[in-house]
This record gives structure tokens, C-alpha cells and sequence, in this order.
């Protein structure tokens, strides 16, 4: 293998000439307190941290920065933390999805715009791991991504209890008056009770497992549970390893292939994945030059088993605690070694392949052989008909099998506020059989394509016991929620798609062993009602929102600026001069 001199490094650009410039950028390192033999000759790495005090998920990351900055030293490298756009699930409103695209963006430029030769980069709450990769894959350095990790499993009263999955369910319960206050509140302290992400198979685990079957972390990473010390260790390794993929010039489209993708895609149809998957997983094969269509994903979820027996999708309630101590995802691929190409190369310098090796099932409860799945298909469905002919997702092993074929009257809502006020409603006029459906809720509507697509049942319905319904929105729903929900439905209702011309009482159908979902209204019907459309007002009138709903692409397309996507065109080279 080809070694790179330090002349040839990007940082050597800005710290070895000797001419003003280059004195500039040397005596600027000096005030900072370092020596020049501390920059000089080195590689230097940033460590691009998404921490802030309102990111609970990464509230570890401060400690975590002093280990990979422990590891770079190690291996005789220099590591400055760059902090990067911190976007929590929690507390950013409207949604964090309005906010992914810019932080790709500053992870981008941070990196163009710097003397970083290659790159840590620190994420794991959902959208961060996609933000982070589009920006890193754009930038082209070398880089290694390094998962927050799952908290621990939740506890009330004896009883394991899963963030988000339990926090949907129990409030169900206490609308329907079963919960007392005081249980309410004991929830409420016991669902997320350390450091990390969720601890069920949402979003944030999805996300960071998508990233270790792309070949973007260490093996084995993707699983530790944030506080672990293991997670630690870990964190040094990266730092190691950077440095050395630094001199071995790994760049990221050295590891992002076809193949990794389509590795990832399909690990991520084994594990229950999150909904959102679908979105992330295609914004980030556009930004590598990659075609991945939804056509693609639903061909992996046809022929995937889903082994992976946790939370939300799984039956016995196990949680990624149970998942790590199972063997994690290095023993989930090695179980479906077979549907992989182990051949691609990964950040580790060893193939997938020699990474999985010696890789065990220590609990076949947890991780399923593929002879006996949780769900004999992948986690998540395509659907296409009048209602979606760009495409809707669906999870089916997370909702009750007796929707998969159903149809029903439309009980339709043009906002969130609207639809929050009729569920609560307990006179409300339903049955079981209604279709609940949220408009104006997609990547413009919403605006930012919120996770409003776990509608809630009717206060009506669960006073008579019913816990599950068909719902359809062109919103998202959170990587931990389940039952009968259709989302991403594209074209959005906000530029004319059809869910804008649906009206209540008009009668949908869902056909999932078929994939269709259409609304049983005639054409002729459809085309008066389109010419009587007329399209709402922009959601923001300046600033950020402006550009995000000028250039975002439908979800189909994953939902990135039209003008990052690698088909835009190349980045704008380094300048010459510094």
C-alpha cells in the first residue's frame, strides 16, 4: 500500500511553506500553545463533535473527545475538536429532519475549509449519522464515524422499559384513563436513564448500524452501550485508526461502494429498522454517486429476513442492551453472511468479511437464524398507487397483520393541530375500519417533514379497547413507533400530490402482499378536483427555511438540496493559494 509523505497531507499546505502565509497559520498554532514539533509532520485530525447541553444522547461526548484525542497522540497525530451543528431529536422544533441538511453542509465545509487531513466524526441521536456521512462523503477525507452508542435499558417497577416505544404506549393508557399519576410519573423517570440514544431499535440504532455495515466504523462499534467502558476503548481505537487511514490515503469513496450500500440497506431490513432509514439511506448513495431507489429497498426487504428480535419490531420486548450482550451487529452479519458481499473493504483496512470472523450468536432469541425470523421479510415495504405514485413506506412487521390487506373511509386533516383536537374528541364519529390521514405534513408541508405520522388512535377507540388503526401521511414517524402507519407519501400534498385531493368519506385501499395503496375515487372525479386545487403559501418567506424549501427534494429522493447531490456537479476544488 501506498504511504503518504507529510508533504502531500492537506494540513502541510497550510503549515509548510515558508512564506507569510504559511508563517501565519504556524505562529497562530504557537498561540494555542503547541510547539511546532507538535503540528509539524503530523497528520492533523478534527474530531467534528455534535454535543450540546440539550443533546441527552450525547451528554457523554466531552469525555469521549478526550478518548479519541488520546488515540490520535498515540499514533502520532495532533486532534482538534471542531464543534458541529448539535441537532437533538428532543428539543428542535419543528423538526430535526429541517436541520440535517445543514449540518451535512457545515460538516462539509468545516472540513473544505480547514487543514484537517482526515476526520472523527462523533454522532448517534438520528439525524446526525446521515448529516455527518453526506457532509464527510462530499468533503473526501479520510474518515471514520464514531456511534454515541444506546443507553441503557429503561426500568419501572421491575419492568425493562424502551425510550419512545413505551413513552407511545403508556400514553395511549393513560388516555384511556389506566395509568395513575403517580405510575405516569415513575415512567417518566425510569424510560431514559443514562447517557446515549435510544435503546430500542429506532432512528438513532438504525442509523449508526446502517453506518458500521457501510464500513464507516470500527467492527463491532455501532452496538456498545454509550457508557460501557468498552465505548471508551473504542473511542481511542478510532483515534488510532484515523491517523493510519490518514497515511494509507482511505478516502470515503475507497469504502462507499455499491456494494456497502447495498450491504447496509440490507442489514438494515434485518434489523426492524426505523422508517427514516429509507430517507437517509438514499440521500447518502446520491451524495456518493450511488443509484439506490426505493425500487431497490423493497426488492432487499422482499428477500431479508428480519432477525433482529428487538424493540419496536421484535416480540419479546429486548432491548440493544440484550442486543450488544447477544453479539451485536457483527454477530447479526455474520448470521447473514450469505445475503452480503463481504469483499468490500472497510474503514478497519480489513475486508467485511475478515472483520466478521469469529463473530458469535450468544442468545438466538435476540438474533434470529434466518431459519426463524421475527418476520419472514424485511422490516420496512414500498407501496405505490393513486394515492403515492413516487412511493410510501411502510413497516409491516411493527403493525397488526390484519391491515395488511384493508379498506376504509378517509377521515382526512390539512394540519396537526386540527387532527390533535378531533382524537381527543370522544364523541368523535369512527370505527376501526376509518383511515386516518395527515396532509401537509411533508418535506415543505410540514415544514422539514416532521415524525407526525404515528397519528394517534382516537380517545373514541381506545375507551373501547382499539390500539391499532390504518393511518396515511406524507409526514415521517419516529424510528421507536409502530402500528399500521403509511408514510413519506410522495408527491407531498403541499405541491399538489394526490394526497391533496383526497377528501373525508372518500374510500382507500391498502394492498400490501401487492404493494399498492390507492383511493377508490375516478379519474374524472380526480382531474376536477386537481384543477380546483390551488397551492398553499411558502411556508418561510427568508432566511434558512427559505432556502431548505426551495431545493429539498421529495422523499423519494431523500429529501437533500438538489445542489449537493453529486449529480449537481463536482465541489469546488481547494484553492491554489493560501
Amino acid at each position: 500500500m501506498t504511504q503518504k509523505q507529510y508533504e502531500d497531507l492537506r494540513s502541510a499546505r497550510w503549515f509548510a511553506p515558508d512564506d507569510l502565509r504559511g508563517f501565519g497559520h504556524r505562529s497562530r498554532m504557537m498561540q494555542l500553545g503547541y510547539a511546532e514539533e507538535d503540528f509539524m509532520g503530523r497528520p492533523l485530525i478534527g474530531v467534528l463533535s455534535t454535543w450540546s447541553e440539550l443533546n441527552t444522547c450525547h451528554s457523554h461526548f466531552p469525555e469521549r473527545v478526550k478518548d479519541v484525542k488520546r488515540g490520535v497522540l498515540q499514533a502520532g497525530g495532533l486532534a482538534v475538536e471542531m464543534p458541529a451543528l448539535s441537532v437533538d431529536e428532543s428539543y428542535t422544533k419543528p423538526t430535526s429532519m429541517l436541520y440535517r441538511n445543514l449540518l451535512a453542509m457545515e460538516t462539509e465545509e468545516i472540513i473544505r475549509s480547514h487543514p484537517l487531513d482526515g476526520v472523527v466524526l462523533m454522532g448517534g441521536c438520528d439525524k446526525t449519522t446521515p448529516g455527518l456521512v453526506m457532509g464527510a462523503l462530499s468533503a473526501g477525507v479520510p474518515m471514520i464515524y464514531l456511534p454515541a452508542g444506546p443507553m441503557l435499558r429503561g426500568n419501572y417497577a421491575g419492568k425493562p422499559l424502551g425510550s419512545g416505544s413505551d413513552a407511545w404506549k403508556y400514553w395511549d393508557e393513560r388516555r384511556a384513563g389506566t395509568i395513575s399519576d403517580a405510575e405516569w410519573s415513575g415512567i417518566q423517570g425510569g424510560i431514559a436513564r443514562s447517557a446515549g440514544t435510544c435503546m430500542t431499535m429506532g432512528t438513532a440504532a438504525t442509523m449508526m448500524a446502517i453506518a458500521e455495515a457501510m464500513g464507516l466504523t470500527l467492527p463491532g462499534a455501532s452496538s456498545i452501550p454509550a457508557v460501557d467502558s468498552e465505548h471508551q476503548r473504542m473511542s481511542a481505537r478510532c483515534g488510532r485508526r484515523i491517523v493510519e487511514m490518514v497515511w494509507e490515503d482511505v478516502t470515503p469513496d475507497k469504502i462507499v461502494t455499491g456494494a456497502a450500500m447495498r450491504n447496509a440497506a440490507t442489514v438494515a431490513m434485518a434489523t426492524g429498522c426505523s422508517t427514516n432509514a429509507v430517507v437517509h439511506l438514499i440521500a447518502m448513495a446520491r451524495r456518493a454517486g450511488i443509484d439506490l431507489s426505493l425500487d431497490d429497498l423493497d426488492a432487499l426487504g422482499r428477500t431479508t429476513p428480519l432477525v433482529a428480535n428487538v424493540r419496536p419490531s421484535g416480540a419479546s420486548g429486548y432491548l440493544m442492551e440484550d442486543f450488544y450482550y447477544a453479539g451485536g451487529l457483527r454477530a447479526l452479519m455474520k448470521q447473514m453472511e450469505a445475503l452480503l458481499d463481504t469483499s468490500v473493504v472497510t474503514v478497519s483496512g480489513q475486508s467485511l468479511g475478515e472483520t466478521l470472523e469469529g463473530a458469535r450468536v450468544y442468545n438466538e432469541d435476540v438474533i434470529r437464524p434466518l431459519s426463524n425470523p421475527v418476520y419472514k421479510e424485511g422490516s420496512l415495504a414500498i407501496l405505490r398507487g393513486n394515492l403515492c405514485p413516487d412511493g410510501a413506506v411502510i413497516k409491516p412487521a411493527a403493525c397488526d397483520p390484519r391491515f395488511h390487506v384493508h379498506q376504509g373511509p378517509a377521515l382526512v386533516f390539512d394540519s396537526y393541530p386540527e387532527m390533535k383536537a378531533a382524537v381527543e374528541d370522544e364523541e368523535l364519529d369512527i370505527t376501526p375500519d376509518h383511515v386516518l390521514v395527515l396532509r401537509n405534513a411533508g418535506p415543505q408541508g410540514g415544514p422539514g417533514f416532521p415524525e407526525w405520522g404515528m397519528l394517534p388512535i382516537p380517545k373514541a377507540l381506545i375507551k373501547r379497547g382499539h390500539r391499532d388503526m390504518l393511518r396515511i401521511s406524507d409526514a415521517r414517524m419516529s424510528g421507536t413507533s409502530y402500528g399500521a402507519c403509511i408514510l413519506h407519501v410522495a408527491p407531498e400534498s403541499h405541491i399538489g400530490g394526490p394526497l391533496a385531493l383526497l377528501k373525508t368519506g372518500d374510500r382507500v385501499r391498502l394492498d400490501l402482499p401487492n404493494r399498492r395503496l390507492d383511493m377508490l375515487v375516478d379519474e374524472e372525479e380526480l382531474a376536477r378536483r386537481r384543477a380546483a386545487w390551488t397551492p398553499p403559501e411558502p411556508r418561510f418567506q427568508r432566511g434558512y427555511g427559505h432556502l431548505f424549501t426551495g431545493h429539498v427534494t421529495q422523499a423519494d429522493k431523500g429529501c437533500d438540496f438538489d445542489f449537493l447531490e453529486t449529480a449537481f456537479g463536482p465541489a469546488v476544488g481547494e484553492p491554489d493559494i493560501f
